[in-house]
């Protein structure tokens, strides 16, 4: 039996505001879900999870039918975008590369 995942109201919240913006953009342009589906390369009940706030889908299918429909991730600017990248990645690479439990020290005394 698989154990169900826990996700924060704000993440759950998010999906749902995703999944909504996603149906809006496919009615707006007359799509019927199977139509989308197929554009996308997903089943119909992969994208009514979707458009649900479900949070089984990956989040690359969600992105692709996203863009499929026109919502704005980010920002549409793709040099923004390489830049934001680019600032994310330089600012990880001043981190360690492995984060570690700080270990108790050893209570020897007796």
């Amino acid at each position: 039996m698989m154990k169900q995942r826990t996700y924060s109201k704000y993440a759950k919240e998010a999906a749902l505001l995703l999944g909504q913006q996603i149906k809006l953009g496919r009615k707006e342009r007359h799509w019927s879900e199977q139509i989308l589906a197929e554009r996308a390369g997903i089943s119909r009940a992969t994208l009514q999870k979707i458009e649900s706030g479900d949070m089984s889908p990956s989040i690359g299918l969600v992105f692709e039918v996203a863009a499929l429909v026109g919502i704005p991730l980010f920002d549409q600017e793709n040099r923004v975008l390489a830049t934001g990248i680019e600032l994310a990645q330089s600012k990880i690479a001043l981190l360690p590369k492995r984060i570690r439990s700080k270990t108790r020290g050893v209570d020897d005394d007796f």
